[in-house]
């Protein structure tokens, strides 16, 4: 009876991994538009608006070698739902963003979705929705002028 029970807990295990898996969506991301192969790109997966842009409020974090033109990345066992990415173009190397005033980028950046934004951008700018099949999309880096 002890076996039965054992094989029976086992199965209802990998019957609910599984059905998991299957949850469990992957999202691929083209960087485009990487000016140089000077230090790294960052991309930035945020599930909510609070705290979005924030590195430390986000989902997960993906840190990639920067080669010029196209650099890809991939976020697995995603649930599906609505998320938002920041990327940018760390090409100094030293893990953050450079801003103008607080605000304004002086690296390479890009959003989700490719907005165009005059102001800081909010996650309903930059979202998406992630299905059970998986996405992919592509993010177009914009450096500013100097």
């Amino acid at each position: 009876m002890k076996i039965k029970l054992f094989y029976s807990a086992i199965i209802v295990a990998a019957l609910c991994v599984n059905a998991l898996n299957t949850l469990a969506a992957e999202l691929e991301v083209e960087v485009t538009g990487v000016r140089s192969a000077e230090g790294q790109v960052k991309l930035m997966l945020f599930e909510r608006a609070e705290g979005f842009r924030k590195e430390d409020k986000s989902r997960e974090v993906l840190v990639l070698p920067a080669t010029v033109g196209t650099v890809r990345g991939v976020f697995s066992a995603l649930p599906p739902g609505r998320y938002a990415i920041v990327s940018y173009h760390d090409e100094d190397g030293d893990g953050k963003l450079k801003l103008r005033f607080g605000m304004f980028p002086r690296e390479g950046y890009g959003l989700s979705a490719n907005p165009s934004v005059s102001a800081p951008p909010a996650f309903k700018d930059a979202a998406f929705d992630v299905l059970e099949a998986g996405i992919k999309l592509a993010i177009e880096l914009k450096y500013p002028s100097e």
